[in-house]
């Protein structure tokens, strides 16, 4: 049941970023634009995330518990790390060049660009090496 329920929400989620535009980083690249042509679309996109997000939030410690899982698994750190910060300002910066974050840029695998591809085997092979590297501290 868990992975049907995954499935639809991730479903729901590329089609939302494929509907919203999202999946062109020429769209990201015209709301980073500020001094520019400016378009305020991702504003709006953003936006509605942050509503649904804060509608769940406020809804979570009213539930017993998941509909499909036996607990919440909330994050329990509040702390500002370097390694956060790092890893934001890394996020951050490959979104800013590159107008993709890794859900758009694996919608985006739908329409075999090859832009898109180089951008998704980079960002696998940094998932791979934070995983490695992680394991090599440990």
């Amino acid at each position: 049941m868990r992975t049907v329920i995954a499935a639809i929400v991730g479903f729901t989620f590329a089609l939302g970023l494929g509907i919203s535009g999202m999946t062109l980083p020429s769209k990201v690249i015209g709301f980073l634009d500020v001094t520019g042509e400016w378009d305020p679309a991702l504003a709006f996109v953003m936006g509605g995330a942050v509503l649904v997000y804060g509608l769940g939030h406020a809804l979570v410690p009213r539930l017993r518990r998941p509909f499909a899982a036996e607990a919440f698994q909330l994050p329990t750190r509040r702390d500002i790390s370097p390694r956060l910060l790092l890893g934001a300002t890394l996020f951050g910066a490959g979104w800013g060049i590159g107008g993709l974050c890794p859900g758009p840029a694996l919608v985006s695998l739908a329409t075999g660009g090859l832009a898109v591809a180089v951008f998704v085997v980079a960002m696998t092979a940094g998932m791979w090496g934070h995983l490695v590297l992680g394991r090599l501290r440990a």
